[in-house]
């Protein structure tokens, strides 16, 4: 005779996410999604990203100040240190853009080259 196995009670439904969670979950993936905008210079999706970070920061400040659980504390330093490294590389990337223009247009105290008629 066969066996038949029966589970002793239904698998737990698990609970939904906390707000508070499940925004700062959605902050961390715009944040990966601004880091790789950023390595691929996509200006679409940096735009596209600094849109979702906005709409995410209203939504997050709208449900007041709570305490913070461990998971949330967690997730709220990742998320700041996340947006820290993408500030860095969006520094990084407007030094570089600076130092090239300077260098074709020469340096503030440099001499500019001016076209001047020879004479006959």
């Amino acid at each position: 005779m066969a066996e038949i196995l029966v589970p002793a009670a239904p698998p737990a439904r698990p609970e939904p996410a906390h707000p508070l969670t499940a925004g700062l979950r959605q902050m961390i993936a715009v944040l990966e999604r601004e880091r790789q905008a950023l390595a691929a210079l996509d200006a679409d999706d940096l735009i596209g990203a600094a849109r979702d970070k906005e709409a995410l920061c209203d939504a997050l400040a709208d449900l007041g100040p709570q305490k913070l659980d461990s998971e949330t504390r967690t997730l709220a330093e990742t998320a700041r240190q996340l947006n820290e490294v993408n500030r860095r590389v969006r520094n990084l990337l407007a030094a570089n853009v600076a130092a090239r223009i300077a260098a074709l247009g020469g340096g503030r105290g440099a001499p500019r080259a001016t076209y001047t008629p020879g004479r006959a």
